[in-house]
């Protein structure tokens, strides 16, 4: 198989939701809005601003409403939020998000311990939530934590993440995220289970949320481009992780992915250098380095003057 590679790649910016959320250091409601303000003149499309959880469960992200209140909103930007149950649905609603994005893992045991129940009480309580979007201009997007494996429980049977497709199709969600919880994917299970879901999906209905905790994220992107996936989730700073799974190490680095699509042409629309300069930002406020790796070394174009020493 050929692949096109002139076709655009979508990034969702999720640094402000999932890369701050397990960040031991309280990030103030002002410098979330201004990072959102920030990111939302990078070029995305669509950027996860925050969610509207328990404040006991993610106390980093308690001040979800006032973030939504406060940011400074661009044409074209989708801004999405992640909602645990029909509560925190309706808090987004109130709070103007564009669209809710609710989660159940493939596996019984991570969301057990992620949403405190079973995977059966999750769907059955999607149901309201899709009962209360309905009429309004909200989207919804359902995503499968630990598609790809289960820190618990080992591997997850692929006829298992299509059923679970299928079953949030019926529900009413229009996009779908396979989400590789604690980046346990490799290549070639990306795209052989990619190709299945797209047969149920349109590209642009699916997202992809790789980790990078074995080094091997932006393998799975390509992987996942490959296959016809077309959009994905990705962290300023290579930021975030799941506070309810053992090793669960940050998200692919935003940067870094953008770097990569313009070394091989593809096309994002985000506009790099800014990037950096955000993510060069990211040590100041949160108190630590970051994963990311091109705001350390710079671009490939980013050249150095020659050393003054060199033979004739």
């Amino acid at each position: 198989m050929i692949t096109d590679y002139s076709e655009r790649l979508i990034v969702q910016e999720v640094a402000p939701r999932d890369g701050l959320q397990i960040e031991p250091k309280w990030v103030e409601t002002a410098d979330k809005i201004a990072l959102i303000d920030q990111l939302s003149l990078a070029g995305f499309s669509r950027i996860e601003a925050g969610s509207f959880v328990s404040p006991k469960a993610i106390p980093a992200l308690r001040d979800g409403d006032e973030v939504f209140r406060g940011i400074r909103r661009q044409a074209g930007v989708i801004y999405v939020a992640l909602i645990p149950n029909l509560k925190g649905a309706q808090r987004a609603l109130e709070a103007g998000a564009d669209e809710l994005n609710l989660v159940m893992s493939a596996s019984q045991t991570h969301n057990r311990a992620n949403m405190r129940m079973r995977c059966e009480q999750s769907l059955a309580a999607f149901g309201d939530v899709v009962a209360l979007a309905r009429g309004t201009t909200l989207s919804l997007n359902g995503s499968i934590a630990t598609t790809f494996g289960c820190p618990f429980e080992g591997p997850i049977s692929e006829d298992r993440v299509l059923q679970i497709v299928d079953a949030y199709l019926e529900l009413g969600m229009q996009g779908i995220s396979l989400a590789d919880t604690t980046g346990m994917a490799n290549p070639r299970q990306v795209h052989r289970l990619v190709q299945r879901v797209l047969s149920r999906v349109p590209a642009a209905a699916l997202t992809l949320h790789f980790h990078n905790t074995r080094g091997i994220g932006l393998s799975n992107v390509l992987a996942a481009y490959e296959a016809g996936a077309r959009r994905f989730d990705a962290s300023l700073g290579g930021l975030g992780g799941c506070p309810f799974a053992p090793g669960a190490s940050g998200n692919i680095c935003t940067e870094d992915l953008v770097n990569l699509c313009e070394e091989m042409g593809i096309q994002t629309g985000i506009d790099l250098p800014h990037l950096l300069k955000l993510s060069r930002q990211l040590p100041d406020l949160l108190g630590h380095e970051m994963p990311g790796q091109v705001a350390k070394a710079g671009r490939n174009s980013d050249l150095h003057p020659a050393p003054t020493n060199l033979p004739g």
